[in-house]
């Protein structure tokens, strides 16, 4: 999946989800490099609730929102899509 991001200096992040659940291969395009990558690497291979569990509602600064809020919603956006 694709997902456009809102509110964030990274323009888009690109994962998979296996039959398992799994969350995979996350890219994001833009953003902190480093905070991306780490990001990235963190959720790899974990289930795609306890991501979402573990990473919305985090903030960036006085921002609604952060590059991992955003990839929380973009994995409950693909569950919900099925």
């Amino acid at each position: 999946m694709v997902y456009k991001t809102k509110g964030v200096c990274a323009q888009g992040i690109e994962f998979e989800i296996d039959d398992n659940r799994k969350v995979h291969n996350i890219k994001f395009t833009g953003g902190c490099s480093g905070n991306t990558q780490g990001v990235a690497q963190l959720a790899e291979g974990m289930d795609a609730d306890e991501v979402i569990s573990r990473l919305e509602g985090i903030r960036c600064g006085f921002k609604p929102t952060s590059c991992p809020d955003q990839l929380a919603k973009a994995i409950r956006q693909a569950l919900d899509e099925g």
